[in-house]
């Protein structure tokens, strides 16, 4: 399967999880759960957002559409990953391969995008109180929100166009268990320069830029706290981009593990448990983070059972 032969590759085969058959009905279910607990509580998000009057405010606006990205990238990924414990053969097409390596690229781009605006969000709450309304208004969150996935949709466009117009036309296996740019570049026998510059401009463009922002961001809002006298008025003024911090440092800390280490033909096991926790394990825990965190998001989520109940 894995020998160079001269006609094209109209499928891939994922290495998967693990080759250890013992192993596949614990992953299988801890995966399952990780993933139906994933849905729940996205979909949660999403509903005491839409549902509850105290989180009509822009912050919660831009929450509300990364619930929405968690959970649609997470299904990119995740069934699939699935459905391969089951089997011994894990394969993909070339044409699934390419639609799923999209989708991901699209959302996680989009998923940091949005979190640079919801650092802007922050500075303009606790740096300009008294302006706050008339900064954030209704059109301009409409606006980042379109800006958030437009420019995760041209990256993953121009991303996408670039990796599949290469020939694949000798090895398929990717020693992965999902399509991503790295294992797809390096089985191309095609010159695979121009995808490589595309790459490095893609990530410090996508990825270094909304960092940029956010550390700016919180930059200022640091200086601005120190400004405050009381260690009361500190604590809530940091209470309300707590969540939202750590959000970014688990974000950011897995993609930095991930991508910015030299390209290697085949994963080291820490890189591909950073890779499960980066695709899985993150869109979970972001909506957990702010239920837990995120004292108005908690009594959101009361009134809700109330109601319910």
């Amino acid at each position: 399967m894995n020998h160079i032969n001269k006609t094209k590759v109209t499928f891939f085969v994922l290495s998967g999880l693990t080759e250890d058959d013992q192993l596949v009905p614990f992953l299988f279910t801890f995966f399952l759960i990780v993933y139906l607990v994933c849905v729940v509580l996205n979909l949660g998000m999403i509903y005491i957002i839409l549902t509850a009057a105290n989180l009509r405010t822009p912050m919660y606006h831009f929450l509300g559409f990364l619930s929405l990205v968690d959970l649609v990238y997470s299904s990119a990924v995740t069934p699939k990953m699935l459905a391969d414990l089951t089997t011994k053969l894990k394969l993909i097409s070339f044409e699934g391969c390419m639609i799923q390596f999209f989708f991901f690229d699209l959302l996680v781009v989009t998923e940091a995008i949005l979190f640079s605006t919801m650092a802007y969000d922050r500075y303009v709450a606790i740096c300009h109180p008294l302006h706050y309304v008339s900064v954030m208004t209704n059109k301009k969150c409409s606006c980042l929100i379109i800006f958030a996935f437009s420019g995760g949709f041209l990256h993953s466009v121009a991303q996408t166009s670039c990796v599949f117009s290469l020939d694949f036309c000798g090895s398929n296996f990717i020693d992965d268990f999902y399509c991503d740019t790295s294992p797809l570049l390096n089985l191309a026998c095609s010159n695979s320069l121009l995808c490589n510059y595309i790459t490095i401009f893609a990530v410090i463009s996508c990825g270094m830029g909304p960092l940029t922002m956010i550390l700016v961001s919180y930059g200022l809002i640091i200086f601005s706290i120190l400004q405050i006298k009381s260690t009361e008025g500190r604590m809530k003024a940091f209470s309300t981009c707590s969540s939202h911090l750590m959000c970014v440092s688990i974000f950011y800390g897995t993609v930095f593990f991930i991508y910015l280490q030299p390209p290697a033909k085949v994963l080291t096991k820490q890189e591909k448990v950073a890779s499960i926790f980066y695709t899985v394990i993150i869109p979970m825990l972001n909506p957990l983070i702010y239920s837990l965190r995120n004292q108005e998001v908690k009594r959101a989520i009361r009134g809700a059972l109330h109601r319910c109940l």
